[in-house]
C-alpha cells in the first residue's frame, strides 16, 4: 500500500514557486538600476581613457618637437665639424641637404612599396 505524500511536501512547492516569480519580479525591478550603474560605469571609464589619449598625444607632440630638434641639432654639428675639417661651408651644408634629401626619398619609396598592402 502507497502512503500519500507528506503534506508539508504539498504546501511547500506552491510557495517555492511563487518564490521564484517573486525573485524574478524582483530581478526585473532592478535591472533598470543594474544597467545604468553599468552605463555610468562605462562612461566614467571612457572618460578615464579619453584624458589618457589626450596627455598620449601632447606627449607624442613634444616628442615629435624634441626629436625634430635633436635632429637639427645633430646636422648643426655635422656641418660644423666638415667646416672645420676644411670644407667651404657652403659644400657642408650641401651635404647635409643631400643626405636628408636621400632619407626622406628612401622614406617615400618605402611607404610607396607597402602601400598595396592596405588592400585588402
Amino acid at each position: 500500500m502507497t502512503t500519500p505524500p507528506p503534506a508539508e511536501a504539498t504546501a511547500s512547492t506552491p510557495p517555492a514557486q511563487e518564490s521564484l516569480l517573486q525573485t524574478l519580479k524582483g530581478l526585473w525591478q532592478e535591472l533598470p538600476g543594474l544597467v545604468s550603474d553599468r552605463v555610468e560605469l562605462l562612461s566614467l571609464e571612457l572618460h578615464r581613457a579619453g584624458l589618457a589619449l589626450a596627455q598620449i598625444a601632447a606627449l607624442v607632440v613634444a616628442a615629435a618637437i624634441l626629436g625634430v630638434t635633436a635632429w637639427l641639432v645633430l646636422w648643426g654639428m655635422v656641418v660644423a665639424l666638415l667646416v672645420m675639417a676644411g670644407l667651404h661651408w657652403l659644400a657642408a651644408l650641401g651635404l647635409a641637404l643631400l643626405a636628408n634629401l636621400l632619407a626622406a626619398w628612401w622614406a617615400v619609396a618605402r611607404v610607396r612599396k607597402l602601400l598595396p598592402a592596405l588592400k585588402l
